[in-house]
């Protein structure tokens, strides 16, 4: 079974972040591998063990993006593909259209990837790709089953759990809850070392620049105000509604 494990670099979520004017500041921050996309690894890794086959990793992104891959790598997967070229980042919309571009020239039975990246949570990018690929996908996989050509599949459905049944290739994105992902070994991260990541731009992948920018751009970023300290109402149930009212009224001005 060919696998792909779509991939993204993101801040650490234990950074702190700075904005100036308007823009995150990227200096000194560390960058790890998407934690949703983890999971994606950790299951294309378990498949890849079970029915033979090959994971391929494939990311957007600068230079740094390597070494999330390569923390992939070492978790298992068995090659990377890295888009480096500026020309092609983008929204969730270019970012699709290029990651099917690279897709289409790969031999895959499955593709997969987080639920959502934890920066932006758009959780877009997954069926965006499938139906560029106008291949099935499921989003929200929280358990994944291979039988034959057949994939049956159960999602989060809003707190419930839905199960669905799909013919391959196909793509699913992965939430947490779909395995425990496993620690990179060391022979693990040695082997990684060696293990080919090819860097293609434009030129490659036979992409029009022009055609794939993107859709919408950040007008403004800024960090949500500090809460105030909350505010206990004491009294019966119609003294505090009372108070209630008037600091609704007086103090937030919202009625």
């Amino acid at each position: 079974m060919d696998i792909i494990v779509i991939m993204k670099q993101t801040m650490d979520t234990e950074e702190n972040v700075v904005l100036v004017e308007g823009r995150i500041q990227e200096d000194g921050v560390r960058f790890i591998m998407n934690p949703y996309d983890e999971y994606a690894v950790e299951e294309a890794v378990r498949l890849r063990e079970a029915f033979g086959g090959t994971v391929t990793i494939v990311s957007i992104g600068p230079d740094r993006v390597e070494a999330s891959m390569r923390t992939a790598l070492a978790m298992g997967a068995d090659q990377g593909v890295l888009v480096d070229d500026e020309s092609l980042f983008g929204d969730e919309w270019t970012t699709s259209k290029v990651l099917a571009s690279v897709i289409r020239s790969c031999p895959f039975d499955l593709i997969l990837t987080g639920n959502m990246s934890v920066d932006n949570g758009s959780g877009q990018t997954g069926p965006r790709v499938a139906e560029e690929l106008d291949i099935p996908h499921v989003s929200s996989v929280t358990k994944l089953t291979v039988e034959g050509s057949r994939l049956t599949v159960e999602r989060d459905a809003e707190g419930d759990t839905e199960t669905v049944e799909l013919c391959l290739p196909a793509l699913v994105t992965a939430q947490q809850g779909l395995n425990e992902p496993r620690y990179p070994s060391l022979p693990g991260i040695m082997k990684a070392k060696k293990k080919p990541i090819n860097r293609i731009g434009a030129a490659e992948l036979g992409v029009n620049v022009g055609e794939v920018q993107p859709k919408t751009r950040v007008i403004h970023q800024y960090v949500p105000p500090k809460r105030g300290a909350c505010q206990l109402l004491a009294g019966d149930a119609q003294t505090q509604a009372s108070d209630l009212v008037q600091l609704l009224r007086n103090a937030a001005k919202v009625i």
